[in-house]
């Protein structure tokens, strides 16, 4: 490991006990800052309103660090919209956002229309499918960036079980995320959920990075910021155990395709050969080919929307 990572590793790694509410209720008094807390949701009725509730109750009624929870519902075909509005959240549909420039399916572009429907200096997301929800979640990883000016991206850290046995969730994590930031961006080594959905940053960081439209958005993120602001504008905070729903292994893979596609738009800013992936399932005559075109298009900087620059000057 870098000897620059290994510093940093001591001076930006933190844990969410290091700053209690309190503290993090004096400063943002204290600096005016703002805080929306986004959850991009497609049919989460069963978790949704489970965590909309805990935000709201601790971090809203009982001490007023959250401004605003918005819920961007991406197309839901259960009840995750009705589920989220009752329990307080503001609801809004992603084709609803930015109408003149037609949707693409993808957490990136969900995350990425948000910045049109919130408010909050900064804005903090979180995974709608996550269980046995604790509000320190949202305090964790807002906190530095309410106590510190010199931080502007948060990360989660957290265990991650599958299956009974702790540590072994982040398959693709394992897998594609981490060899890759090693080996090509060794400064983002230290990072020990580079792919965690749980993470909040400042408006101004994010209005100024390109998202991709699927998942690559957490790693493109990442690289992009430590490109923008450098490694100890980035920091991590130990929030606990992360309980959510896992993916079968092919989703896995197509996961996987999209992340390594965007991490070699960030090597060369070239173009894949075969932007696909091919994978198999057994059919009534044996293996059966399944190929899935793989996430190649990002959305620019939202700076350069004319639309969040008007919003902006009103």
């Amino acid at each position: 490991m870098l000897e620059e990572v290994e510093r940093w590793l001591s001076t930006r790694s933190w844990s969410v006990t290091d700053r209690p509410l309190h503290r993090l209720l004096a400063a943002k008094q204290r600096t005016g800052q703002s805080v929306s807390v986004v959850l991009p949701a497609l049919n989460e009725e069963d978790t949704v309103g489970d965590i909309v509730a805990i935000i709201r109750h601790d971090l809203m009624q009982q001490v007023p660090l959250v401004d605003e929870i918005v819920v961007v519902d991406s197309g839901s075909t259960d009840r995750t919209s009705e589920v989220a509005a009752a329990a307080g959240a503001t609801v809004v549909h992603r084709d609803e956002i930015l109408p003149r420039l037609p949707a693409v399916p993808g957490k990136g572009e969900v995350l990425w229309r948000s910045l049109l429907v919130t408010t909050g200096d900064i804005v903090c997301f979180i995974d709608a499918d996550l269980k046995e929800f604790s509000s320190d979640f949202v305090s964790g990883i807002v906190g530095p960036l309410l106590t510190d000016p010199e931080v502007d991206l948060v990360k989660g850290m957290y265990d991650r079980p599958l299956g009974g046995a702790a540590g072994q969730g982040g398959r693709v994590t394992e897998l594609m995320a981490r060899p890759l930031l090693n080996m090509h961006w060794p400064q983002l080594a230290g990072f020990v959920q580079p792919l965690g959905g749980e993470y909040a940053a400042r408006r101004s960081l994010l209005e100024q990075l390109p998202f991709p439209v699927g998942y690559g958005v957490e790693l493109g993120m990442l690289v992009d910021a430590l490109h923008l602001v450098g490694l100890d504008a980035l920091a991590q905070v130990d929030v606990g155990v992360r309980k959510h729903r896992h993916q079968d292994g092919q989703a896995l893979g197509r996961m996987s395709a999209a992340i390594y596609r965007t991490a070699q738009l960030r090597l060369a800013r070239g173009h894949m050969i075969r932007p696909s992936l091919t994978q198999f399932e057994r059919g009534e005559d044996g293996f059966e080919p399944r190929t899935y075109s793989v996430d190649t298009e990002e959305r620019p900087p939202m700076v350069e929307i004319a639309e969040y620059a008007t919003r902006k000057v009103a």
